[in-house]
């Protein structure tokens, strides 16, 4: 179900204050690194297709059945890679599965998980308040 007007303005001022706020923790969110390592796995699944089809092409015009059945088993895999490379990319403004905010141990990133959770919490007031006033309308 597509957001309103009203909800992606809203939608557009929390990631404006997120940003102007913690610039970092914005940044972080949104998974760059994963996605370009996914992105390039999937570009990477699609040129060996292409190899899998030459070879399966090969194969039928030296009418070679090995050859053929080899192209055809790149062909299978790489779509296979492809395919799961796609899926497991995180979205964008995703939180990457690995990344744990606020470690243990450092107490610079404990102080920047708790601001990121009063701010949150900051977030959750307003919206809480917006559809209160809202509702009463």
């Amino acid at each position: 179900m597509p957001l309103s007007e009203h909800e992606q303005r809203m939608l557009e001022q929390m990631e404006r204050a997120l940003y102007a706020e913690d610039p970092k923790f914005a940044t972080a969110l949104e998974g760059s690194g994963l996605r370009t390592y996914t992105r390039r796995r999937v570009y990477q699944a699609v040129a060996g297709f292409l190899v899998g089809i030459a070879l399966l092409m090969t194969g039928m015009v030296l009418t070679q059945i090995w050859i053929s059945v080899v192209g055809f088993l790149v062909m299978l895999g790489c779509a296979v890679l492809a395919v799961t490379g796609w899926r497991k990319a995180p979205k964008p403004g995703e939180q990457p599965a690995g990344a744990v905010p606020g470690a243990p141990g450092a107490p610079a990133a404990r102080r920047q998980a708790r601001q990121k959770r009063s701010m949150m919490d900051r977030i959750e007031q307003r919206w809480q308040k917006r559809r209160d006033e809202q509702g009463g309308h």
